[in-house]
């Protein structure tokens, strides 16, 4: 299993965690989405999903919030 960890400017609403979970964790591949603290981990199987595919499906849903994506 893989991970990859973005961080935010500020922390999540709750509204925005549980968006950032189904948005991402709803794709292919992907095992788990932790979002606490404005930071995003997400586990994933890189042999169904590339990593930069996920690093862009987790910034794009960060942004589309309205905060600012800095992978860590």
């Amino acid at each position: 299993m893989s991970r990859v960890l973005f961080r935010a400017q500020r922390q999540f609403c709750g509204e925005c965690s549980v968006a950032l979970r189904r948005f991402i964790g709803g794709t292919d591949g992907v095992n788990a989405v932790d979002v606490e603290n404005g930071a995003v981990a997400v586990d994933f199987d890189a042999r169904k999903i590339p990593e930069e595919q996920v690093q862009k499906l987790t910034r794009e849903s960060i942004e589309k919030l309205g905060y600012r994506a800095e992978e860590d």
